[in-house]
């Protein structure tokens, strides 16, 4: 699980909590400023659930062929 702080004075800082997620990676506490310009806090904000429910991880495919073909599926 991963929990994070705002704190704007502060730099982002990562804390080691020495347990191991489901996937087998460490589990950290971040403690970042949310509320600072260059990190999005909402970032589905303005969008549609169709486009959200669009899968961009497959690697061998650029985005723009994951969007064709989520369209045509519809």
């Amino acid at each position: 699980m991963t929990k994070a702080t705002t704190h704007a004075a502060e730099p982002a800082t990562t804390t080691d909590k020495g347990d191991f997620g489901a996937s087998g990676a460490p589990e950290v506490e971040v403690h970042a400023a949310l509320d600072h310009p260059a990190l999005d806090g909402d970032p589905r904000a303005g969008t549609t659930a169709e486009q959200n429910r669009i899968d961009f991880n497959d690697p061998h495919k650029p985005g723009h062929e994951v969007v064709e073909e989520a369209l045509k599926a519809k």
